[in-house]
């Protein structure tokens, strides 16, 4: 295989050296920068040989760098030995990023290559100012992946499928009217959509080109008076054709995009949200001097607040989800105590469940399982050469979930498979401590998501502890796991306008603590906002709850516990049992008391 990395390297550079590149830059996305890319994409995977889900390589003349995270690191080194490409350690001490790189090797004069498709027009913009400020240029057209990729995989021709109106619960004519709406607060005629899961959203529809997401690759652009799909046509059916005539939506080619995007004039004022857009179609549309309006998404705004409907369906989701995680804990728990298990076989038990369940349209991302210090690893990504057995001692992270018809769920829990250290127990119970708080905060309308982020944090903050990642996403129904804008995190994004949270969104409350070698702790539920009272001082604004699983009591130190503490996590355990025993046979209903016992 490193023979053959070395063979597609040296015809890079080649092609490289017939254009003047000096350097060629190799990004994991496709041209809609989803967050998981379909076979069509994985170019970089394929020049490289590092198959994570996440990494940039760059090649020059004579090196080339590959970039990626702490979750591929084992993984990373062992795929990339031999290959003649560097691995650069992403945020850790002295490693260079990608710009710096670039910065420190080349020289002014000299071009830079990459497929403006696959990077975000802010991302492509940065980028290309860095440069400048060394007269280098960034040409964003370049694509080198179909003149080397000859047995590359065919774009995915899986059927678009219509979201009945009975899970969504609201027609996409609505959906469109409430954005035009929108677009005119704006003073926008066009507003150009390149991000799957609001496409698929917008128009009821759903699909599977990526995976764990049920979407399908398309651009719309949308109008005063219509609306225009870019799709291949032959996946649709007769009937969602007409159902989209029905609503002035035009059908159009795939690709036709940059050619559409290029008609456009001065005439023109086109909403772009420059995060979601990709750098190449945002450049056809400076350059036809169309005035363009860079703010955030409205769709993606629209989308968050769950209708009536939704949050009927995503009950209906968790309920199922939850009983396949308290039958995976009871599993788990027995088992690892009398057979072998290692972390993959201990997921894979896991996917086989949420796979076989009422409902269900697969995962929702893959699945993390870290045990003992490869828990630590925030986003772990267990392989063949990472896995490791499972010991009837110590703590295993597992975050996981599923897509079914009725939503998307997501779900962090830390078992302790035997006997457990007191530091052990000490940081699961802060860890508790600060989704408890979170979960059962009141706070008035108006709130900015990243203002409750510190109810989160207070616990391990007094006792000198932190975690670094957010401490919630938004979560999609039947769609990404990963959406926004709401989200739970006190450190402003650079240029991120605050968001307030509003009855209906539905975000993730995941505190976690990660001790490097030793141990990772992290639990998650996913939290629905709703309206609590109104009050001489105006509304007040709470969560439910819609995770159903056990938190482990056994890896609990009750001792560190406020009395306010045991009342919220005995409520919430009641919740649980009260909801998930009728559907339990009698031994799982007695494991399951056990486990939502008073404390």
């Amino acid at each position: 295989m490193n023979t053959q990395i070395k063979e597609r390297l040296s015809a890079l550079r080649a092609a490289m050296k017939a254009q003047g590149l000096s350097a060629y830059y190799i990004p994991t996305a496709d041209y809609h920068l989803s967050e998981y890319v379909g076979d069509h994409f994985k170019f970089r995977a394929w020049m490289s040989g590092f198959t994570g889900s996440a990494g940039t390589l760059v090649v020059l003349p004579d090196q080339a760098g590959l970039w990626t995270d702490g979750r591929y690191f084992l993984q990373a080194e062992a795929q990339l030995a031999e290959t003649g490409i560097d691995l650069y350690k992403m945020q850790l001490p002295k490693v260079p990023t990608i710009e710096e790189f670039l910065s420190q090797h080349l020289n002014a004069g000299d071009l830079v290559g990459l497929d403006g498709r696959t990077v975000s027009a802010a991302a492509g913009r940065r980028l290309a100012e860095t440069l400048a400020k060394r007269s280098i240029q960034l040409d964003p057209s370049i694509d080198l992946a179909d003149q080397l990729w000859t047995d590359r995989p065919a774009l995915p021709q899986e059927k678009v499928w219509r979201y009945d109106i009975a899970y969504a619960g609201e027609t996409a004519r609505e959906k469109l009217r409430k954005l035009r709406e929108k677009m005119a607060e704006l003073m926008a005629d066009v507003h150009i959509i390149c991000a799957l899961d609001e496409i698929a959203w917008l128009f009821n529809l759903r699909g599977s080109d990526v995976d764990y997401n049920p979407v399908f690759l398309s651009y719309a652009v949308i109008e005063k008076e219509s609306a225009h799909l870019f799709v291949d046509e032959d996946k649709l059916s007769p009937e969602i054709c007409s159902c989209l005539e029905e609503i002035d939506v035009k059908l159009h080619p795939y690709d036709e995009i940059y050619t559409t995007a290029g008609t456009y004039g001065s005439r023109h004022k086109i909403l772009i949200s420059e995060n979601k857009l990709n750098y190449r179609l945002c450049q056809i549309l400076k350059d036809t001097g169309a005035k363009l309006i860079d703010r955030p998404d409205p769709v993606q705004s629209l989308k968050a607040v769950k209708n009536d409907v939704e949050i009927r369906q995503t009950r209906s989701a968790h309920l199922t989800d939850g009983l396949i995680m308290t039958r995976f804990m009871k599993w788990l728990k027995e088992t690892v105590q009398t057979e072998t298990l290692t972390e993959a076989s201990a997921a894979a038990h896991l996917d086989a469940m949420r796979q076989d369940a009422p409902g269900s349209l697969g995962l929702s991302f893959e699945t993390i399982a870290g045990y003992g210090p490869h828990g630590a690893i925030v986003h772990y990504a267990v392989s063949e050469e990472s896995d490791i057995p499972l010991e009837p001692c110590g703590l295993f992270l597992v975050d996981s979930g599923g897509q079914y018809l009725e939503g998307t769920t997501d779900i962090t829990r830390t078992f302790a498979l035997g006997p457990v250290t007191d530091e052990e127990k000490r940081h699961f119970t802060l860890v508790l401590r600060c989704m408890l708080n979170l979960m059962y905060a009141v706070f008035p309308e108006g709130v900015f998501c990243h203002s409750l982020d510190v109810l989160a944090r207070t616990p391990l903050w007094e006792h000198g502890l932190d975690f670094l990642h957010g401490t919630g996403h938004g979560v999609g129904h039947l769609l990404n796991v990963h959406e926004g804008p709401n989200n739970f995190f006190w450190k402003l994004r650079e240029g991120a306008a605050p968001v307030v949270l509003a009855p209906g969104m539905v975000t993730t409350d995941e505190p976690g603590v990660y001790l490097d070698g030793k141990h990772g702790i992290r639990l998650e539920n996913e939290l629905l906002c709703q309206k609590k009272e109104e009050t001489e001082f105006g509304t007040f604004l709470c969560f439910e709850p819609l995770t159903l699983a056990p938190i482990d009591l056994d890896a609990v130190d009750v001792s560190l516990l406020t009395d306010l503490d045991r009342q919220r996590l005995n409520a919430y355990h009641r919740k649980v049992f009260q909801m998930l025993s009728p559907e339990l046979d009698a031994d799982e209903r007695d494991w399951l008391l056990k486990y939502t016992r008073e404390i």
